[in-house]
């Protein structure tokens, strides 16, 4: 293993802990020592690091909980149990396979298509649960993955009725039972939930995800992650709102997303936002409460009053007052996690936020408001438990920010509670006033273009064509959906064109994400450069839906390697799914996510990384959600934002922030239209990258497949130049996600993909992975006025120039390192 390696996965042991969530607890964990184990289930030896898709990371190694259990000197006692689960499973998988084939035949599509990010259900099995021990687990694993979405079916959202049998007699056959949640997402766990005492989301942590469970048994680490999703049952799920529409699919709910819609209708849920607990306890008190012109300060003592070491998370909610427009019950305003407090130990946090930034859109005005009234503050360790700790007063109604309406109208009116909950004006609490002498209202100039570069200014609308998409092959070829179109770094997702490298214009090398650096993990040299053999890098969920003729071609045309062409290997750290970095509620250990990826994109020649991704954790059958960071729009803008910064104090290396936006649902993603009001889009699917823009300043973004009331993102201007640039002030690269054509992916589709033209005319500079037909489609459309020159030297311009700015950062930045190596060296 390389020394990067190793240092990569020592960052991040120490941390994991903290991403996993402890849902009960009866005492009995953690353990003393280890002993014997009888540890069942699917995800005991079949652990699952992470979902499927473009987030699959080469990494040189994975421990599973089986292996971490035997590395942390448990004795497993149900080898046989696990050995006839793999039988079953494998014949599963090949019924399943069928099942995707025809599936694929019936809807004239392919399987690799149709099986994408698909799951097979949890398999129903009969096997013996007499395996030794004192002490037990139950791993429930689920995968799931970009292309699919998940179902209420048993052995996906819902456990299968095995599962559903073997827990509950684990629970009261062993002394000591802990049930531990492998998966991205919620689980359905109320009909286990009243036998079952010890419940661990460990989630999906990466590399280490089964030396990460071992730690936590055996006390070396604390659980301190909080839910960053609503858990609930299937029959406790929000009603409003559709889902998963092949063509349409209506946000009805408008602003009522997760915890703003459980609470303010008062509805039952398993387990709230921002819940998480811990082996200790803890202890929250007021502590101060002040405001600086429009910044709210709250100051809260936390003290460890439990046995062990640990951290905890203060989380403060505002309920703002409602006028014209109405309010969920709160909202998460800020938040903060302790350090590692001893038992007794105390610690004063602090939590600080602009009241601007609780703003709500009015669509009528446009812009954005604050209603007078008085909006009550509360603190504590989850959304449920939070309580009063402050309120501010707002004379008068405080406009903040005037825009302009740009996503058009949906074919409804948002769903509004008929009898609200509402948090009632507490007395006895500190008290602050903001008036709009705190707030001046601000004001957005539209349309700033940037001056033309002077060599742009100069080359040729075909020139200018090759600049606006990504790097081709000239002379045809196929393009890649998922992996390897770039041609300098063997598995890299795409980069920008080569053609005008001879005048001065590098490319920008792009790999994918979010789970870490998505390259080949191995390649070979030939006389012609670096090449990838069989599979190209493809991930393998994917290659395993091949058909088997497609198969047998690629290993038929697949380069090799020659005698004596040296076989090179490039390992990148898994690190873990984005749902877990944000559990953590840590901005420092999502920075330092950040710094891991960074350090491998320079060691590689990786210029631009197409993560993280931030989009709203809409509904939990998302098929996706895995990549995303929360329901919460403030949580998934801190952690994006902090992973952004780690990475980017890398010279030379940026994030690529995706999918902008509204992609929430996998269900034909190519095409599928959210239809969603300029109100739910300010406040709840554009807020986390206003965020991220504002405080870290990526150098790319990425536009989502999906089409917004009509239109798709990527050729949505008032998007992409008019909230993006203007209001938000992003200043770098705009690309689409992978277009790449043909009705083989979007069969019978209500709405063509979109036009590499007027793509280009909205102001996205780059349409991505580029193809001899994006190239011809872009000149045409030049011809036919979709797009002015004029534009394409603007977009042209900002890719030239962030060509220019990342190649010489990296370049200076590996010759500074090489240099210190060599003095270090000599000394």
């Amino acid at each position: 293993m390389n020394a990067y390696e190793k240092t990569h996965l020592s960052m991040l042991r120490g941390h994991l802990a903290g991403c996993t969530v402890l849902l009960k607890k009866s005492g009995d964990f953690p353990l003393s020592a280890p002993g014997k184990i009888a540890a069942y289930g699917s995800g005991v030896r079949r652990t699952v690091k992470g979902g499927t898709g473009s987030g699959e990371v080469n990494s040189r190694f994975f421990t599973t909980v089986e292996e971490g259990l035997a590395d942390a000197g448990f004795t497993v006692t149900t080898k046989k149990w696990l050995d006839g689960y793999d039988a079953i499973r494998r014949d599963a998988w090949k019924e399943f396979m069928k099942e995707i084939k025809a599936r694929a035949r019936k809807n004239h599509s392919n399987a690799m298509v149709e099986g994408m990010g698909a799951v097979m259900p949890e398999p129903e099995y009969d096997l013996p649960l007499d395996a030794e021990g004192d002490v037990a687990i139950y791993v429930l694993a689920r995968i799931s993955g970009e292309g699919s979405d998940r179902t209420d079916a048993r052995g996906d959202i819902a456990l299968s009725l095995t599962e559903i049998r073997d827990i509950c007699v684990l629970a009261g056959q062993y002394e000591k039972f802990m049930l531990v949640v492998n998966a991205g997402g919620p689980v359905d766990l109320s009909p286990v939930l009243p036998v079952v005492k010890d419940i661990l989301v460990l989630s999906q942590l990466g590399v280490e995800t089964g030396a990460a469970l071992a730690d936590i048994l055996l006390g070396k680490a604390n659980p301190s992650g909080k839910l960053t999703t609503t858990w609930t049952s299937i029959a406790q799920a929000c009603p409003v709102g559709e889902f998963g529409d092949r063509n349409d699919t209506r946000y009805n709910e408008g602003i009522y997303v997760g915890y703003r819609y459980y609470q303010t209708v008062d509805a039952p849920v398993m387990f709230p936002f921002g819940y998480g607990l811990s082996y200790t306890e803890f202890e929250m008190a007021p502590a101060g409460f002040s405001a600086e012109g429009e910044t709210i300060t709250v100051y809260t003592r936390v003290t460890n009053v439990g046995m062990r070491a640990g951290r905890e998370v203060v989380q403060v909610y505002a309920s703002m007052p409602a006028g014209t427009l109405p309010q969920p019950y709160q909202a998460l305003a800020g938040f903060a996690k302790t350090s590692e407090l001893a038992p007794g130990a105390s610690e004063e946090v602090a939590v600080s936020f602009k009241l601007s930034n609780l703003a709500s859109y009015d669509a009528a005005r446009p812009g954005w408001v604050l209603e007078a009234g008085t909006a009550v503050i509360a603190a504590g360790a989850c959304s449920a438990c939070a309580k009063p700790v402050g309120k501010v007063v707002i004379p008068e109604t405080i406009s903040v920010l005037r825009t302009k309406n740009v996503f058009g109208q949906p074919d409804f009116e948002d769903w509004q509670p008929e009898n609200p909950v509402t948090r009632e004006i507490p007395d006895g609490v500190p008290a602050v006033t903001v008036t709009a002498a705190d707030i001046p209202e601000q004001e957005v100039v539209y349309g700033e273009e940037p001056d033309i570069d002077p060599l742009v200014d100069t080359l040729s609308a075909e020139e200018l064509a090759y600049l606006n998409i990504g790097a081709f092959n000239p002379k045809g070829g196929v393009a890649s959906v998922i992996g390897s179109a770039a041609q300098s770094v063997p598995g890299a997702a795409g980069e920008t064109t080569p053609m005008l490298k001879e005048k001065g214009v590098p490319t920008i090398v792009m790999a994918d994400g979010p789970a870490g650096v998505r390259i080949s993990k191995e390649y070979f040299v030939d006389k012609t450069g670096k090449r990838v053999g069989l599979g190209g890098g493809m991930p393998e969920s994917i290659a395993a839906m091949l058909p088997k003729a497609a198969a047998l071609f690629m290993n038929a045309t697949a380069v090799k390697p020659g005698k004596g062409d040296p076989v090179c290997t490039q390992y990148c750290t898994a690190i873990p799914i984005g749902t877990a970095i944000a559990q953590s509620f840590d901005v420092d250990f999502a920075k330092l996510c950040g710094d891991i990826v960074g350090d491998e994109m320079t060691r590689f020649g990786i210029h631009f990384w197409l993560a993280p991704a931030l989009n709203i954790h809409r509904n939990i059958k998302c098929g996706r959600n895995f990549e995303y960071f929360s329901e919460d729009p403030l949580v998934s803008g801190k952690m994006a934002a902090a992973i952004t910064a780690g990475v980017q104090q890398h010279p030379g290396c940026g994030v690529t922030i995706k999918h902008y936006s509204a992609n929430n649902q996998e269900t034909n993603r190519y095409a599928n239209n959210s239809l969603v009001s300029e109100r739910a889009m300010r406040e709840i699917y554009q807020r986390g990258f206003g965020i991220c823009v504002r405080e870290a300043k990526p150098l790319a973004v990425m536009t989502s497949y999906n089409l917004i009331n009509g239109v798709h993102t990527s050729e949505l201007r008032g998007q992409n130049e008019d909230i993006l640039r203007a209001e938000f002030g992003f200043d770098g690269v705009v690309m689409t996600d992978w277009v790449i054509g043909g009705n083989y992916l979007v069969p019978n589709a209500k709405y063509p993909l979109p036009h590499p033209a007027k793509v280009a005319d909205s102001g996205n500079d780059l349409f991505m992975p580029g193809s001899a037909a994006n190239y011809k489609d872009m000149l045409d459309g030049l011809n036919k006025g979709y797009v002015t020159l004029h534009q394409l030297k603007i977009n042209a311009t900002r890719v030239v120039r962030m060509a220019r700015r990342v190649n010489e950062e990296m370049e200076a930045a590996v010759i500074a390192a090489d240099a210190a190596a060599a003095a270090g060296n000599e000394a």
